[in-house]
């Protein structure tokens, strides 16, 4: 690394530092919970703390992360990436525009030679932080429009990059959680960030002002399912403290089953003339006794969104 590099990225952890000192001071989504770096596969491991699974990438000859979590975590994140020293990021990826996994783009940004994302993402990014504003929300004061941090690099279908001797490839199937999911896979190490299109055991969270799609989640998830080698290790956004943030194909189909079972149900419900109000109004949903949890929970506002997309008045 130049002089000129050494710099940059000196102050980059200085302005991080003091962004994970507010952060931490201010937040209202709570504190951090404890870190982790846990190596997967040939150089690819994964990153957890507040938000959303962070992946990396640590060879000898590239570096690369998949999501931020939030400006604290994120700080924590880029100072121990194995063997990350005074090295510049080759790519940081977003897997889509929510803050618990863009929110620390503000460290990553200035660290990495571009920060990637699908093209939908800024615009959903900046739509997101405007709601929250208006609508009063604290979640975090990464949450606000001035502290979006946007991606520069933006892809249609498929972004790819040989980075050292892994091949990194991130990929658009549709609107699925939200209207902008990538899933990244590193293709040696067969190692598959699936971002939050795995709510690994847990209700999710339907993002409909965000894009998504039921119909569209279930297709990509289908998708991923037929496209990626059957021993392929596969990361999550969120998963319970039984099951964890990693896995293989099965969970894919797990989280699957559990949204088709969703959709049938409100069908269901919708057909018999029930309103949205009865609809939601279910404390754990039947058959996936691995996802129940106590109220409140995600159980409802998903039933909510799968009504609003079955009843939506066809284009």
């Amino acid at each position: 690394m130049n002089r000129r590099e050494f710099i940059r990225l000196s102050l980059v952890l200085s302005a991080g530092a003091a962004l994970a000192r507010r952060a931490a001071a201010q937040a209202a989504a709570g504190p951090v919970s404890a870190t982790q770096f846990q190596p997967l596969r040939r150089d690819v491991g994964i990153f957890t703390g507040r938000g959303g699974t962070i992946g990396w990438l640590a060879s000898k000859e590239a570096l690369a992360v998949v999501d931020t979590q939030f400006p604290d975590t994120a700080l924590i994140c880029l100072k121990g990436i194995p063997g990350i020293g005074s090295r510049t990021i080759d790519a940081t990826i977003n897997t889509h525009h929510h803050l618990d996994h863009t929110g620390g783009n503000v460290v990553f940004k200035a660290a990495s030679r571009e920060l990637v994302a699908h093209a939908n993402v800024p615009k959903l990014q900046f739509e997101a932080a405007k709601r929250a504003e208006e609508q009063g929300t604290k979640i975090d004061p990464a949450a606000s429009v001035a502290r979006q941090v946007y991606a520069d690099t933006t892809f249609p279908d498929v972004w790819r990059r040989q980075l050292g001797g892994e091949i990194v490839t991130a990929e658009f199937r549709g609107p699925a959680h939200t209207g902008g999911d990538a899933v990244v896979i590193f293709e040696k190490a067969n190692v598959v960030h699936m971002g939050d299109l795995v709510f690994n055991r847990l209700y999710p969270y339907v993002d409909r002002p965000g894009g998504a799609s039921i119909r569209g989640w279930i297709k990509s998830l289908e998708d991923s399912v037929a496209s990626y080698p059957a021993d392929a290790v596969y990361v999550f956004g969120h998963g319970s403290s039984k099951f964890g943030v990693t896995g293989r194909r099965d969970d894919l189909l797990v989280m699957r089953d559990f949204l088709s079972a969703v959709l049938a149900r409100v069908e269901k419900e919708i057909a018999a003339g029930h309103d949205k109000p009865t609809v939601v109004a279910v404390e754990n949903m039947p058959g996936f006794p691995d996802f129940h949890t106590p109220l409140p929970n995600r159980l409802g506002m998903a039933l909510g969104a799968a009504y609003d997309e079955l009843t939506a008045p066809k284009a």
